[in-house]
């Protein structure tokens, strides 16, 4: 089905003779995404409502009344299912009864009976049964496990009539739907937003039709902003489905193919593999777009080429200043606090001004905001050449500082083509102050030395500097890609055996592993099963965790198997005791040695230890209360999975632990992080 408007149409229609075709009543329809239609020759321009994407509760609505509940809904976002509840509850929906309203309501109390009122609290309990009763409820990784299963229970035994889900819902969770709902094609993907495969569309459609209840499956999908009606028609018609192989030999694989098999026996499991028969065949597409991206560097490379001088050789001396300034910033702040701080004091407006990059030049600031939903403020902004530009804290190498300033006209409008026309020429006609950087007190003669180096340099007076500037950036990043890409084509054209090869080497250097036997560490090594397992039986093997007590044990422990969902720029985090940083240094050490044996041999198994959850993890395993542990702003279900997570590895250093000592302490800090909300374990109930 599609979507749009009030209209709920078949993606196909059939012919005549039975063939399917696209329903002309949708191409019609994506015409109208547009304000008005072209007029016809001679004619007057003919005026028609444009179509539109349906609210959340109108396409509920809609499906209630055409018996197509339950139904699930697919978001690509935690915050956009949580304020699809939300919206339902503000809007007045309901889709329960007052007898399956009682019932959700019992279920879900049971359900949260070990929960204390404090962690209920926390947990925001009250807005979820409220979206429950009403027969709505959200579905994420953010989420805690008792609420997700709750959730899950009420949908499959028909009181839940609608979940607004991620993607994880469509991946081994038995939740049958009569239909689905896709509200966007377009998924964020960690880097950029991609459209969904094929296979992706599959995958979230055949979540439709319960199997012995319902003798159809429907998919409806929403207008779309940027996918025209007949790129929805052939995603919906493909029946290709890649399959991608993540297989790669890690150190316990290693260390388990020699407990039990032959050398050549071993070698024959990893080249008789899937991934092996695609690295093969995926080099030569590899090496295309390795000769593309040489193409399009070769030409940064004569765009940034400037006659004064050597332009790489500028912008080391900018490196150096920037990595300077960093390092012996204001009482310690980093560059991004800097830059926050400097966006927070802007006022409309003041003028900045952008010295390099795509941005360059001179903008008035409109406006300063900041949005309950975000972290970081935002700014509105003006350019020269009438350009209404938003930027973020992370659009900013260096804090945008105030260079002048402007007196907005009362009554201005940002639609307003007029004032903007009128302000964009005071702009330009402005004179700004250019003021040289002001130091901070750990400032030294090296960074003085810096900035007179830079400013007598040839490259620093060019007229084009900034054009110079953005495209050796760019040709920066490429030379980083293409070298990505040459570790990838070495990777694959080596053979997954040989890279096997290359395991075990480290393995024998480390003395895990000697003439095909394991020595006492590669025992141990076998019994880990980590990212990091490798640097787990070194810390081991060294004594580095025995002189810690059990939450510092656990803070340190954490670093092992955390990731932040997203970047976190200019974000420094540190271990919670002087005891712990010490160990956290020496641990970051161990890691340096290990990655420097896999660089050198190409390999990249071993993820960096990230310390962001540390500070938490201690508070929580020394007995604090969930209010004190979580922020405003951290998922309960993130900060329940690390703790599982968490949990695992300990397990798994209570069975290798060197030392009975050790062994306790590892106790202790299992029990101190399996409480409250993190060792509410699934019940039948």
């Amino acid at each position: 089905w599609y979507f749009a408007s009030d209209e709920l149409l078949p993606m196909f229609v059939h012919t005549a003779d039975g063939q399917a075709m696209p329903n002309p009543r949708g191409r019609e329809l994506d015409r109208r995404r547009k304000r008005d239609s072209k007029p016809p020759r001679g004619g007057r321009r003919v005026v028609e409502k444009r179509a539109r994407m349906p609210l959340r509760t109108e396409v509920l609505d809609r499906l209630n009344s055409e018996d197509m509940l339950p139904a699930i809904y697919f978001i690509f976002s935690r915050k956009g299912c949580d304020e699809a509840v939300r919206q339902c509850l503000r809007d007045g929906l309901r889709l329960t009864n007052p007898d399956e309203r009682q019932r959700i309501i019992e279920y879900a109390d049971l359900r949260v009976a070990e929960l204390s009122p404090n962690e209920l609290d926390v947990l925001g309990y009250d807005e979820w049964i409220a979206g429950l009763a009403r027969g709505v409820a959200a579905h994420h990784a953010g989420m805690i496990p008792p609420f997700k299963e709750a959730v899950e229970v009420l949908f499959s035994r028909g009181l839940v009539k609608a979940v607004f889900a991620t993607e994880t819902l469509a991946l081994g969770i038995n939740m049958p739907a009569r239909s689905v709902v896709i509200e966007s094609l377009m998924k964020f993907t960690g880097e950029k937003h991609e459209q969904l495969t094929p296979g992706q569309y599959t995958q979230f459609s055949g979540r439709a039709g319960r199997r012995g209840l319902d003798e159809l499956g429907h998919c409806v999908v929403l207008l779309q902003r940027f996918i025209p009606f007949e790129g929805i028609t052939r995603l919906a018609s493909t029946r290709t489905y890649p399959l991608v192989s993540s297989f790669q030999p890690s150190y316990n694989m290693a260390v388990n193919l020699v407990r039990n098999y032959t050398l050549e026996e071993a070698e024959h499991l990893v080249n008789s593999s899937f991934a092996q028969f695609q690295a093969d065949r995926d080099v030569v597409r590899l090496e295309q777009t390795k000769e593309r991206s040489a193409a399009y560097l070769a030409s940064y490379r004569e765009r940034m080429d400037c006659d004064r001088g050597d332009i790489n050789e500028y912008r080391d001396l900018l490196a150096r200043r920037q990595a300077l300034e960093d390092r012996g910033g204001r009482a310690g702040q980093t560059r991004g606090g800097r830059v926050l701080e400097a966006v927070n004091a802007l006022r409309p407006g003041d003028v900045i001004y952008i010295a390099s990059g795509k941005r360059q030049g001179r903008y008035a600031v409109l406006e300063v905001t900041q949005q309950a939903s975000e972290r970081r403020p935002r700014i509105l902004a003006l350019s020269e050449t009438r350009t209404m530009v938003r930027f973020t804290p992370n659009d900013f190498r260096d804090p945008p500082m105030p260079r002048a300033r402007l007196e907005l006209p009362k009554g201005f409008h940002t639609r307003d083509p007029k004032a903007r026309r009128h302000l964009a020429r005071k702009l330009a006609d402005i004179e700004m102050h250019h003021p040289r950087p002001v130091r901070q007190p750990g400032d030294d003669d090296e960074l003085k030395a810096l900035d007179r180096a830079i400013e007598s340099h040839p490259v620093h007076g060019c007229p084009e500097l900034g054009r110079h500037l953005h495209y050796a950036e760019r040709a920066t990043r490429l030379e980083k890609e293409i070298s990505g890409v040459d570790r990838r084509v070495r990777r694959r054209t080596g053979t997954l055996a040989r890279r096997f090869e290359l395991v075990l080497e480290i393995l024998e250097h480390l003395d895990y592993v000697k003439n095909w036997t394991l020595a006492n560490k590669g025992d141990v090594l076998r019994a880990v099963y980590n990212e990091s397992d490798l640097l787990v039986v070194e810390a081991l093997e060294i004594g580095l965790l025995d002189d810690l007590d059990a939450p510092e044990l656990a803070a340190v422990c954490s670093t092992l198997v955390y990731e932040p969902r997203g970047p976190e720029t200019g974000v420094v985090y540190e271990l919670p005791t002087r005891s712990s940083k010490t160990v956290w240094f020496e641990l970051m050490r161990l890691w340096r040695q290990i990655k420097k044996q896999e660089e050198l041999r190409g390999l990249d198994l071993t993820r960096e230890p990230d310390a962001g959850f540390a500070q938490r993890v201690y508070k929580w395993a020394s007995g604090a209360p969930l209010e004190d542990v979580l922020g405003p702003d951290d998922p309960a279900g993130d900060f329940v999975r690390v703790m599982k997570q968490l949990t695992d590895l300990l397990r798994q250093l209570e069975d290798v632990a060197p030392s009975e000592s050790l062994r306790n302490k590892v106790r202790a800090a299992i029990d101190g992080v399996q409480r409250g909300v993190v060792a509410y374990s699934s019940v039948d109930i």
